[in-house]
C-alpha cells in the first residue's frame, strides 16, 4: 500500500488523493507536519534525486531559515535531518510505495509511476 504524505490544506495534496481515488489505488495518508518521513524513508526517496527536490522551496519554513543560499553547503545527512523533524520543509504530496517513490504532483509522471497506461 502507497504511504502518501499531505498536508490539508495543500490544492496540490487535494488533487492527488483525488487522482488516487479516481484510480481506485489504496492509500494511507499521513499528516505531513505532525508526521514528517523518517530518516529512512527520505533516504529512499533521495535516490536518484537532488537534495534540492525534496525540498518545499516555496514553503515559508524554507524561506525563514534562508535554506536557498545553504542548502549547497550542506551534507545530505544535514539536510536529510531537517527533513525528517521539519514536515513543513518536506515538498509535497510525498509517496512512497514497493517500487512507487513520488514527490510534488504531475499526473503524467503518477499515471507512469502507478502502470495505469
Amino acid at each position: 500500500m502507497l504511504k502518501v504524505y499531505t498536508y490539508a490544506k495543500c490544492s496540490t495534496c487535494r488533487k492527488a488523493t483525488k487522482f488516487l481515488r479516481d484510480h481506485q489505488i489504496q492509500f494511507e495518508e499521513l499528516p505531513i507536519r505532525e508526521t514528517p518521513p523518517s530518516l529512512a524513508e527520505l533516504k529512499l526517496m533521495l535516490e536518484g534525486r537532488s537534495l534540492k527536490a525534496l525540498f518545499n522551496t516555496s514553503g515559508l519554513d524554507y524561506k525563514a531559515l534562508g535554506l536557498s543560499g545553504k542548502l549547497s553547503g550542506m551534507s545530505a545527512a544535514e539536510a536529510l535531518g531537517l527533513l525528517a523533524k521539519n514536515g513543513n520543509l518536506v515538498k509535497r504530496p510525498f509517496v512512497l510505495g514497493e517500487k512507487v517513490r513520488l514527490v510534488g504532483f504531475d499526473e503524467k509522471a503518477w499515471k507512469t509511476a502507478l502502470a495505469l497506461g
